[in-house]
């Protein structure tokens, strides 16, 4: 290397200031043979046990709701989680090629998209998710 012998010596050979310390701040290496154990404790003991409860219920977003006639003409089904109402309604958006080939952010609808989204012709995709609010029952 383009390094010179004289500085890097230098470098090696720096000394540093003992380090001085009370007894009481003395940090002590932990011995090889020290393993750390668990209590366990009642609240531990039945955590560790298996649940035979229930699973939970899907909530909010994802619990099943009924739809108007307009929306089940479009995703298919008359009960349907809004996730997955979302899902099919830009599954049918592509599978009709209703985006806007020059910005793939707007949504130019047809018939059924329009009964959906207010009689709107275009609607950006943003907008999607407040305007199928109203058609769930």
């Amino acid at each position: 290397m383009a390094l010179s012998s004289g500085i890097f010596s230098a470098f090696l050979c720096v000394e540093t200031a003992p380090f001085r310390s009370s007894p009481s701040l003395r940090l002590s290496p932990r011995p090889a043979n020290l393993r750390m154990l668990r209590a366990v404790t009642s609240a531990t003991a039945a955590s560790s046990e298996p649940t035979t409860t229930k699973p939970r219920e899907p909530r909010g977003i994802m619990k099943p709701r009924p739809v108007s006639p307009e929306m089940q003409d479009v995703v298919g089904e008359s009960v349907i989680p809004r996730t997955q109402a979302l899902k099919r309604i830009w599954a049918y958006i592509k599978e009709h090629d209703l985006q806007d080939p020059q910005n793939k952010k707007v949504i130019i609808c047809d018939e059924k998209l329009k009964k959906i989204f207010d009689g709107k012709d275009r609607v950006g995709f943003l907008e999607i998710a407040k305007l199928i609010g109203p058609h769930f029952l």
